[in-house]
């Protein structure tokens, strides 16, 4: 989870299907204003071969077309694996409310009523946009946000005003779990823990906390100063007590697992136990997105010398901590 400051923001690219020519160039307009690429089609099948081709970001896409029309052409982007993520806004007339119904219907996310009002486009438009990036940054396990969604997060909190902490939560002796049981209970531990997370910041944590899985048995939680020792406690808790249940009952009597190695030995491995590496960032500290990421790896090394669940911290900006 390296920053990259030299590369350049991406630029969302917008599709218009609006067989208005005049509404199209004023919804070009528009969004190219706030510095998005625009792609415009005047019909269904020409919005369905720019998208074949372009995989736009979004699409504003009118319901009532020739040829094509807007309720067709979402159906096929949505019943396809390959665009079925795209982000879809439908354009309905203020009096088309079964148009609006059956677009959701279809899968559409969201839908504008003509005439526009501007904030209000752009304000969805916006919002969708975040939507379609974790959609596509998620993991297919846990259904949270991946290493792109973590990294804007950790950069946006990083060059905000407010003081964050940043977890860095890995499972230990996860591997010969895994090994040893099979992938499919190694991927039960896996969405244990992510239920754990959002059930322990949905708890204790506040609205704007963010859960992330970086792959594997890792993940990210950030959260405010003030409830991050109370939902780094309360997740050690709910997983020291529902992850023994994951073992037989031989194993979770013994407190191990016992295999035999490549030299043939036999070797005994813990109940699994959580690392959890805080590091507490406020304005004093102005910290860079490496930097918390170096100093989160360096207190899990720590953490995971531990034989028990820990939550570590590194409290930068509390003096000479």
């Amino acid at each position: 989870m390296t920053a990259q400051p030299n590369a350049l923001p991406e630029v969302p690219q917008i599709l218009v299907v609006e067989d208005d020519p005049d509404l199209r160039k004023i919804l070009r307009a528009i969004l190219m204003r706030e510095g998005y690429t625009v792609l415009t089609a005047g019909d269904g099948e020409e919005g369905l071969q720019v998208v074949e081709t372009q995989q736009p970001d979004l699409i504003l896409l009118d319901v009532m077309m020739p040829k094509m029309d807007g309720r067709e052409l979402c159906r096929i982007l949505k019943s396809n694996l390959h665009t079925s993520q795209i982000p879809i806004i439908m354009l309905t007339a203020m009096s088309e409310t079964a148009d609006r119904i059956g677009g959701l219907d279809l899968g559409a996310n969201d839908y504008v009523t003509k005439p526009y009002e501007q904030r209000e486009l752009l304000m969805r438009v916006r919002n969708l946009l975040d939507w379609g990036k974790l959609q596509r940054d998620a993991n297919p396990l846990t259904g949270l946000p991946g290493n792109k969604g973590i990294e804007r997060q950790l950069a946006l909190r990083a060059s905000g005003d407010e003081p964050f902490v940043f977890m860095y939560l890995d499972v230990d002796h996860f591997k010969p779990f895994n090994d040893f049981y099979s992938y499919q209970k190694g991927d039960q531990v896996i969405r244990l823990l992510a239920f754990l997370l959002r059930q322990s910041v949905d708890d204790l944590g506040t609205p704007e906390d963010f859960v992330g899985h970086v792959g594997g048995d890792d993940f990210v939680v950030i959260t405010h100063p003030d409830t991050a020792q109370d939902v780094g406690e309360r997740i050690i808790q709910r997983f020291d007590e529902q992850v023994r249940e994951l073992y037989n009952e031989k194993d979770r009597m013994t407190g191990y697992i016992e295999t035999t190695n490549r030299q043939g030995k036999q070797q005994r491995y813990p109940v699994m136990t959580l690392t959890i590496a805080a590091v507490l960032s406020t304005t004093a500290t102005e910290m860079h997105v490496a930097e918390i990421s170096d100093l989160a790896a360096e207190l899990k090394r720590f953490g995971k010398t531990q034989a028990k669940s820990v939550l570590v911290w590194d409290r930068r900006g509390e003096g000479d901590s």
